[in-house]
């Protein structure tokens, strides 16, 4: 049973007018339009509860990054303020380039089904400019290549079967890009944890975590999804298997904008949703596991911490198990906003101002130079390989390249 909470009452007035959020604002450096975090969010959400014609559209600029949440000094929900805001108030409703950005299962499965020629026709150049004239797709963006096998296919015909050997159980929330884009990431997952002794299953009735809906204004459709979610997180919680993501934002929107943004509650099983990085470093912390890493794994690896990765505040469990790679020459870039976030950079309006917030990003990887670039994003993996041309891997496809699966399994039986 899926309970809603009251996602009316928020702590704006817990605001103390330092203007600290404002600093740390990527967009307010970029776009004079935007009223910025402390306008935008507490001072504006006065007015908007006294009458409704007080919201502004320019907050459609926010990009829901949350840094100025980790900034803030008195724990006010800014972020969560505005997204509640532009849900609420605004009088402009989602369009067709809203709906394709936003609906990633439906059109993740009918372009894993022709993938060579959806991913040929959004390289067209023709193609680009008629997105960009007619749905508002800036031209410049360069979109993800389609997968022509889901992961879940690939799963169910090579591995399912296999997972039943094991004695204990993780459940993988694998995501729309390691399903649809990139089955590489989720094939790595399954190989690492079942190395360290751990059988995977997958949610059967899975839909996408819901972000791209919320930033896009499908409120319904997100909760729909994450009543969803939320069952069949319940059930794999049930078994006593901890629910693992190796996407950031997947884990962020599960455990905090179902409560706060979508007023779902998810108080019974949050504590058990989880990045796969922090569960296995915990594991390895205890004692309870071992990675053993190949001898001649050489890397120059640097780590781009992600805007929810920063919210949620486990970078650390990432970077902690890349530095156990003993070929591993490792370097912690500066915590800065890759400027994409999700959907919002692909849109023409905020295209430009997507590029400039991510400057200081691309400029320290080029003076860098990594061998790879790592995050736990995937759309920050986007803007980064396209903006600066770097490779860029999941950090559970580094450890996965690296590992001695032999040794790794000698040593954790």
């Amino acid at each position: 049973m899926n309970k809603e909470i009251n996602t009316n009452e928020n702590n704006f007035e817990q605001c103390i007018k330092c203007t600290i959020c404002t600093v740390y604002c990527p967009v307010m450096a970029v776009n004079p339009d935007y009223p910025g975090p402390k306008q935008a969010g507490p001072d504006g959400e006065r007015y908007r509860l006294k009458d409704p014609k007080f919201f502004d559209e320019a907050l459609k600029y926010c990009m829901n990054c949350k840094r100025c949440e980790v900034a803030c000094p008195s724990n006010v929900k800014i972020g969560d303020i505005i997204q509640k805001a532009r849900l609420d108030y605004s009088s402009k409703k989602p369009g067709l380039r809203e709906f394709a950005l936003a609906n990633t299962d439906l059109l993740g499965t009918v372009a894993t089904t022709m993938a060579p020629i959806v991913n040929g026709t959004l390289k067209m150049g023709v193609v680009k400019s008629a997105m960009h004239g007619i749905i508002g797709v800036d031209k410049h963006r360069q979109f993800p290549s389609y997968s022509g096998q889901k992961f879940t296919t690939w799963f169910r015909k090579n591995a399912q079967s296999k997972q039943e050997e094991y004695s204990r159980f993780v459940t993988y929330f694998h995501g729309c890009y390691a399903n649809y884009n990139y089955p590489k990431l989720a094939k790595d997952f399954v190989k690492i944890m079942n190395a360290l002794g751990y059988g995977v299953h997958l949610m059967d009735k899975e839909k996408c975590c819901g972000v791209a809906l919320i930033s896009n204004g499908f409120k319904k459709k997100a909760a729909k999804q994450a009543a969803t979610n939320l069952d069949c997180i319940r059930e794999a919680v049930r078994r006593g298997e901890p629910v693992l993501g190796t996407s950031s934002t997947c884990a962020f929107t599960i455990r905090d904008e179902y409560e706060h943004i979508l007023g779902m509650d998810n108080s019974d099983v949050r504590d058990s949703v989880m990045l796969a990085t922090r569960f296995i470093f915990k594991l390895i912390d205890a004692g309870k596991a071992k990675l053993v890493f190949r001898d001649d794994y050489r890397r120059r690896i640097a780590y781009h911490t992600p805007c929810h990765m920063e919210k949620l505040g486990w970078s650390i469990y990432s970077t902690s198990l890349m530095k156990m790679i003993p070929g591993v020459d490792f370097v912690m870039m500066d915590s800065q906003c890759c400027g994409i976030a999700g959907t919002y950079g692909f849109k023409k309006e905020n295209y430009p101002y997507s590029q400039k917030i991510g400057e200081g990003v691309f400029r320290q990887i080029s003076e860098i130079q990594p061998d790879i670039v790592a995050t736990d994003c995937e759309t920050c993996k986007w803007q980064i390989e396209m903006s600066t041309g770097a490779h860029v891997e999941n950090p559970i496809t580094i450890i996965a390249d690296a590992l001695d699966v032999e040794a790794t399994i000698a040593a954790n039986k």
